[in-house]
């Protein structure tokens, strides 16, 4: 009896052990499934730095990368610009060849020529072909087309040849139709006639002074001209200051007078009536 009892109860013991083993191997397993399914709908990992450790210097590698990009695009402008320059020099006049070598744009110039003489390639402006009519406007942006004379705003061709380009300047814009309105003198006058109308626009408004500033650079650029002389004297005139409105309108009249000797017929009639209206100014100021 004992010995059954003994053997009975060993086997007892051993079926237990047996139960605690695959309920523990049930609940481990149930918890690696848990872990792996919430590892999914969880926040990710960030991986950890440690002391010392240095990141791979990603940012040197894009560097290069466009200092390789922008040393090709250089490359391939240049390439451009020396095959543009070789066509434009093969097929210029004496007189265009020194207008290129001094980097002007001159009116008879072809599209290539241009090019050539502003130092641009075709990326640098916007070409619109119309009945034997070519308009180049330049590209706005940092690095706009321009010659030794100033900033182009655009060139208009003729049958393949300039026969007019402008330019932008302070005053606005001024045209070059002609090798004379290239000159010196040419531009002189243009800008002159730039500062006059902006004279005019501010005298109609009123702003009298900003209207006499422009009056007097304009007289500068390009004295002795009757028609601003008279501006000048216009506007000091209302400005209240007699004493020098009478020296500008003497002096207008002298400048006429010169005029009237070699105009003729109605020309010289009007040059006499505005010489009238300057005296009669004169004298109305004078006895004030």
């Amino acid at each position: 009896m004992f010995v059954d009892d003994r053997r009975a109860a060993s086997s007892v013991r051993v079926t237990n052990q047996f139960t605690v083993m695959a309920t523990t191997r049930r609940t481990a397993t149930a918890l690696f499934t848990g872990t792996v399914l919430l590892s999914g709908c969880g926040p990710t990992l960030v991986p950890v730095m440690e002391n010392g450790q240095v990141l791979p210097d990603r940012t040197s590698a894009v560097v290069t990368q466009a200092g390789a990009d922008v040393q090709l695009e250089r490359s391939r402008l240049a390439d451009e610009r020396s095959l543009t320059g070789a066509t434009a020099l093969a097929t210029c006049t004496p007189d265009l060849c020194d207008a290129i070598a001094r980097g002007e744009i001159a009116i008879g110039m072809t599209e290539a020529q241009v090019m050539a003489a502003t130092r641009t390639t075709g990326d640098a402006w916007d070409v619109r072909d119309s009945s034997g009519m070519t308009t180049m406007t330049a590209r706005s942006g940092l690095a706009a087309p321009g010659d030794a004379v100033g900033e182009v705003a655009f060139v208009s061709l003729q049958n393949g040849r300039v026969s007019a380009y402008t330019y932008r300047e302070p005053q606005g814009y001024r045209t070059v139709t002609s090798p004379v309105d290239a000159t010196l003198a040419g531009q002189a006058a243009a800008r002159a006639d730039a500062l006059v109308r902006e004279g005019d626009e501010f005298a109609a408004a009123g702003r009298l002074d900003l209207a006499l500033d422009r009056y007097d650079r304009a007289d500068v650029i390009r004295p002795g001209d009757p028609e601003t002389t008279l501006r000048i004297a216009s506007t000091l005139d209302k400005q209240l200051r007699p004493f020098e409105a009478i020296m500008r309108y003497q002096l207008f009249i002298h400048q006429m007078e010169l005029e009237k000797i070699e105009a003729r017929g109605e020309v010289a009639a009007r040059i006499a009536e505005a010489i009238a209206r300057a005296r009669e100014r004169v004298l109305i100021l004078e006895q004030r």
